[in-house]
């Protein structure tokens, strides 16, 4: 399964701006929602540009375990996003992506062996 559409969309987060998973699960009309989200994000590779830190979980809660999640919180909090208790504010921080965004997410399709 390719998870590019799901990379394309984080990388348009802008700096100072977080998304839930939810929120992208939504915007690329991901199969299986927020968890298809989160699989995605825990596939990221690195050294792509692609800011992983800025998607966070319902109520902007940072879900995931150390140490990764105290790097999430300093490169958020570098970015001039504010945190109280493991929370983004959702408030002043959330993206909302343009009705413009990314087509639908498609499953690839099986093929049949003849």
């Amino acid at each position: 399964m390719s998870w590019d559409p799901v990379f394309r969309l984080v990388q348009r987060i802008p700096r100072g701006r977080v998304l839930t998973y939810g929120a992208l699960a939504k915007a690329l009309r991901l199969p299986g929602g927020a968890r298809s989200a989160g699989r995605a994000m825990a596939a990221t590779p690195s050294g792509k540009g692609i800011p992983w830190h800025r998607v966070v979980g319902e109520h902007g809660k940072i879900l995931i375990r150390e140490p990764y999640a105290s790097l999430q919180r300093r490169l958020l909090e570098s970015e001039g996003i504010t945190i109280i208790e493991s929370r983004a504010d959702l408030k002043r921080h959330l993206w909302k992506p343009s009705k413009k965004s990314p087509p639908k997410y498609r499953t690839p399709k099986k093929r049949i062996q003849r």
